[in-house]
């Protein structure tokens, strides 16, 4: 296993346990960003880096029963704490790298990835692989519930301009990964940049 993916294993698994109390108010943000989504009755989607899969309700009710829903994380304990939350009743949880998922190609309509896009240790590799399970058209949501300027405030550094965030870094970063950007958003409240898969 790679020092990255070590990194984000203890950094995450260190958290785990709490980690839903340490925001408690960011529910209706996910649900804002599901629902931005336009998914349908019986769609599949991937909650790519799912965590404690604050994500999987919302898309559960998005896609409805007859949907598939999958949540994908690194990390066994953040897996843990889903299930002691009871989110793996709306979508079924496999501990799974992103750089390598045990899915078919062109089998998903959509990947939703909250806070996901700093912790990848080769985002081009990495979105190409999000964009292989996604079918032609399918959509990407690359979300965090605070914007950048926010989230550095609270980690106590500065923005800078090679920020990977950064709309002028990620349009093409993502353009190369076989993803079109269609929204970019960066506001105190929210980020969130909505790409659909290249045919």
């Amino acid at each position: 296993m790679s020092d990255d993916h070590t990194h984000v294993q203890q950094f995450f698994g260190s958290r785990a346990a709490d980690w839903d109390r340490r925001f408690p108010d960011d529910g209706p943000a996910y649900a804002a960003a599901v629902a931005g989504l336009g998914l349908r009755e019986g769609d599949r989607v991937l909650d790519a880096g799912c965590g404690t899969g604050r994500a999987l309700p919302p898309l559960r009710a998005a896609v409805g029963p007859s949907g598939l829903v999958v949540g994908a994380d690194l990390t066994l304990a953040m897996l843990q704490a889903a299930v002691r939350a009871g989110r793996d009743g709306d979508g079924r949880l496999v501990l799974a790298d992103v750089a390598a998922l045990p899915l078919r190609s062109r089998s998903l309509d959509a990947v939703f990835a909250a806070g996901l896009i700093a912790h990848l240790p080769d985002p081009e590799a990495d979105l190409r692989e999000l964009a292989r399970v996604v079918r032609p058209g399918g959509v990407l949501a690359l979300f965090h519930p605070i914007g950048r300027a926010a989230l550095a405030a609270r980690q106590g550094r500065r923005l800078t301009p090679d920020d990977l965030r950064a709309e002028h870094n990620l349009r093409p970063l993502l353009a190369g990964s076989g993803w079109e950007v269609t929204a970019y958003i960066d506001e105190d409240a929210r980020f969130l940049v909505r790409a659909t898969r290249a045919s």
